[in-house]
């Protein structure tokens, strides 16, 4: 076995590095051919995910192996050499056994304990037996890594240290709150229908959004994740075509975008716009939103529509009516109130008066109610309409419609209206550094498929994969992770042990190979000169001769396993074939058909 691994991942490089480095499907199944091209290796597979980059393969030559490893990855990946060779790491024999190991059980994962990466190496040798770059080596290799994972994953609590990408973005996002409470009844948008984006799918009908939409390339991808989530029950989930994507991010609270796309999916411009355009989810039917008939918003608003300012706006107002007993004892002459002319906005007050004012409301006016005192949305609406810009209004100023309600049971009103929306809308906010942000980003793509611009749009919250080695560089390890490594060293020791056995095996199988021709051939010669032999006496006698060689082979084949199988035993197979004469030529036959009968039992077991 000379195996060896070339690559770079988010432990060795910065992420704008792998951003770069990353590499398409297409990519990948060049950078394959052309490495069994190469002289130095006989098999390889590639396995790419989010944060690493790996190309492992069966070499004769270690330098020669390192050096044409890392030419080919920078020439595929569109990275320059002298760029990308500080952030390359080498792995040989049973240190890249190890390796793989590791990764399998997500000891080397982002998120330490994540299980996802089981998949994508169960995708990565897959590709390699269907391009038939994938021999005897990688096959053992990558199918004992995939039961190891499994193994660590059953026998220990790893998965209480670790989750997947996609739950510790989703936390990120959250900013603190149970990640549950934060998801529930929010609309979502699922960019791409891949492993990665599928995973995102599942995670956020679990956790109990109130609908989800996925947007993908093929169409007919997006509608079965869809209908498969949507039979689980749980979640109102469609699909939508890419195009659609603009529009639907105006009416999404959270969208996940994990496309193999090589530009960006979403650029600062269009969440700008998105966000410009956000559509408040519809009320519940049959509810009216309109003031009271009679009431003060509704008569400044008929004096807006008059004077062509705001469009009558459609519904009813069944639960914004005014409470029971609200005040009204204020009369239209109450200080603040909204709709005094402009030129009574406008005239001075000294400084002592306005002083004075302010106290007595501080003090417990009640009478007194002005639009800065109000909710901030429902004093900008109300100040729109009437003409404010949320300045005090001059005390005795005249309201221009000649209203006669206090401003006291309008504030009783708007509040209620404020609850009754809140209600009917089931909107949810999510913190962010920039306050509380209405549209939550998380980019799980390498290269990234969101700007990194829009972090700095208010109302926007972003994690990416960059943010996510940050923050996972905190993240506490779980005592099981000790238990791994230790059936991680178990293992990879077993593999050698098994490995370097299997190695002496063809040398092995052309020595009783050699030793039946041997019988055989003493047997015609027997029987030229004993012709006298029946059929029976004949064939005891054959039956004896090869018991006696057999016997004789037994303890030497036995035990050149057990030395072959122990660290430095691959020179016990050259001994073997230098004691017995034995054909190279007959021993590289019998190699030869070892891997085409491993290439065909193993081919779709994956």
């Amino acid at each position: 076995m000379s195996l060896l691994v070339v690559g770079l991942s988010h432990r060795s490089a910065p992420v704008s590095v792998l951003e770069r480095a990353s590499l398409s499907i297409d990519a990948q199944i060049k950078l394959l051919h052309d490495t069994l091209a190469a002289e130095p290796a006989t098999e390889a597979t590639v396995l790419a995910t989010c944060n690493r980059i790996e190309l492992y393969a069966d070499v004769d030559k270690f330098h020669a192996g390192v050096a044409e490893l890392s030419t080919l990855l920078a020439q595929h990946s569109g990275v320059g050499l002298e760029e990308l060779t500080p952030y390359l790491y080498v792995h040989y024999e049973d240190r890249a056994v190890h390796h793989l190991f590791s990764v399998a059980c997500g000891l080397d994962s982002m998120v330490v304990g994540e299980g996802q990466i089981l998949g994508q190496i169960k995708d990565a040798l897959a590709r390699g037996q269907e391009l038939h770059t994938a021999g005897r080596l990688i096959n053992d290799l990558f199918q004992q890594a995939l039961r190891v994972g499994k193994r660590a994953h059953s026998e220990t609590g790893i998965d209480r240290a670790g989750q997947s990408l996609v739950t510790f973005g989703l936390e990120q996002l959250a900013a603190g709150e149970p990640v549950e409470a934060w998801a529930a009844d929010k609309r979502a948008l699922v960019i791409g229908a891949g492993s990665m984006s599928s995973l995102a799918a599942t995670t956020l009908a679990r956790l109990g959004v109130r609908e989800l939409v996925i947007a993908n390339r093929t169409t007919e991808r997006a509608e079965r994740l869809a209908a498969a989530l949507s039979e689980s029950g749980g979640v109102r989930a469609h699909a939508v075509p890419m195009g659609s994507v603009a529009d639907e991010l105006t009416r999404a609270d959270v969208a996940v975008s994990c496309t193999g796309a090589t530009g960006l999916v979403l650029t600062a411009e269009a969440v700008a716009t998105a966000l410009a355009q956000h559509v408040v989810p519809e009320t519940a039917p049959g509810r009216d939103l309109r003031a009271p008939e009679g009431s003060v918003v509704a008569r400044l608003a008929a004096m807006a529509a008059r004077d062509g300012r705001v469009a009558e706006l459609p519904g009813g107002a069944d639960d914004l009516a005014p409470p029971a007993g609200a005040d009204r004892s204020a009369g239209p002459d109450a200080p603040g109130v909204p709709g005094a002319p402009a030129a009574d906005r406008d005239a001075s007050r000294s400084g002592e008066a306005a002083g004075t004012d302010r106290a007595a409301g501080r003090a417990g006016d009640t009478d007194a109610v002005r639009v800065t005192d109000l909710p901030a949305a429902q004093a900008a609406a109300l100040a729109g309409v009437a003409g404010l810009d949320g300045a005090d209004v001059a005390p005795g100023s005249e309201c221009p419609v000649g209203l006669d309600d206090s401003l006291a049971q309008h504030g009783a009103w708007v509040d209620n209206a404020s609850r009754a929306r809140a209600a009917s809308t089931r909107t949810a906010t999510v913190r962010s550094g920039n306050g509380h942000a209405r549209l939550a980003l998380l980019d799980l793509a390498m290269p990234r498929d969101i700007d990194a611009a829009v972090h700095r749009l208010a109302g926007v919250r972003l994690v990416d994969i960059e943010s996510l080695a940050e923050a996972s560089a905190d993240a506490p390890m779980a005592a099981d992770v000790d238990q791994v490594r230790s059936i991680v060293s178990d293992e990879v020791a077993a593999f050698g042990a098994a490995q370097r056995a299997a190695h002496i095996t063809p040398t092995v199988v052309a020595l009783r190979t050699m030793a039946a021709d041997v019988v055989a051939g003493e047997m015609a010669r027997l029987e030229g000169r004993l012709t006298g032999l029946d059929e029976k006496q004949r064939a005891e006698i054959t039956q004896t001769v090869r018991r006696v060689v057999d016997k004789l082979l037994h303890a030497p084949t036995v035990r050149v396993k057990q030395l072959a199988s122990e660290p430095g035993g691959a020179g016990y197979a050259d001994a073997l074939r230098t004691l017995f004469d034995l054909d190279p030529e007959t021993v590289a036959s019998v190699s030869r058909a070892d891997l085409n009968d491993a290439d065909v039992k193993n081919r779709g077991r994956v």
